[in-house]
């Protein structure tokens, strides 16, 4: 379906949040990589309209559907709609549910969003989630103070999906932009510099993504963002910020999400008055 380096869609259906089949594509994912992935929640799916809506989007923008549905009458309605239309789809828990309901010589439950029960952990979660994207690129310094981890870094060290990803982990998370131009928010260098996470990338690495987002958003890749010269003076100004705040530093150039946050963890874990 793409034999391009185009980005593939991949449609994340659910009756509840839609965290389970994000996180097993996601899982998938890293078996691509660097193959460009988009996930696009369709949460909260109660109803044969929202498959619907969702399907004439299908048609208009080709995807791949992953849908974790446990009302029967919905998932035989997605799968038969799907077919008929000739989409690409999976069905993550229908499977496993038939072989548990054989094993347990039982008919499953088919409550949606069983697997998050509504107790403190689920909203410490739900709300390191609303925080990393209130405190996201930088939009509101101030986060920098009410964070637990603040990731610094140049434009695409991967501290936007970091942050995500350590919120789903329930820590609350602010990310701040180094540009040459700007000068980092003063606050960043009066908070525990334990904290503080740097995130540094080989220049090459960083042109060739940068490149690739140029592409994908339709735009010359010989534009400033991508340029040699430029990317290697927002790195020289970043190594100067990061050793005035004395932080941890990582290179993330060959690393997944996963494994620069388990060293993100790892460093808090260790950190006294952090953990």
């Amino acid at each position: 379906m793409n034999s391009t380096n185009n980005p593939v869609i991949v449609y994340v259906v659910s009756d509840a949040i839609g965290e389970t089949g994000e996180s097993v594509v996601n899982a998938v994912a890293l078996q691509f990589y660097p193959a460009p992935i988009i996930i696009e929640r369709v949460p909260f799916v109660h109803d044969k309209q929202e498959i619907d809506r969702l399907l004439d989007k299908v048609s208009k923008q080709q995807g791949v559907i992953a849908f974790t549905l446990v009302i029967p009458e919905l998932r035989d309605y997605l799968t038969t709609r799907a077919e008929q239309a000739g989409f690409a789809f999976v069905d993550l828990l229908g499977p496993l549910i038939h072989t548990f309901e054989k094993a347990f010589n039982r008919k499953a439950s088919h409550l949606p969003g069983g697997n998050h029960p509504l107790d403190e952990d689920y909203f410490r979660k739900v709300e390191a989630i609303e925080f990393a994207v209130k405190y996201d690129d930088g939009r509101d310094f101030s986060g920098v103070v009410k964070a637990d981890i603040v990731l610094v870094g140049v434009s695409r060290t991967s501290k936007t999906p970091l942050s995500m990803y350590l919120a789903h982990k329930k820590y609350k998370v602010a990310n701040v932009p180094l540009v040459p131009e700007m000068q980092p928010p003063d606050i960043i260098f009066r908070v525990p510099n334990n904290k503080v996470i740097g995130l540094l990338i080989d220049p090459d690495k960083l042109n060739a993504i940068r490149r690739e987002r140029l592409r994908t958003l339709g735009l010359a890749s010989n534009a400033t963002y991508a340029n040699a010269e430029r990317i290697k003076k927002e790195l020289d100004f970043a190594r100067k910020v990061l050793d005035r705040i004395g932080c941890k530093v990582i290179d993330v150039s060959n690393r997944a999400v996963e494994e620069t946050a388990s060293l993100v963890l790892e460093h808090i874990r260790r950190s006294p008055n952090l953990s």
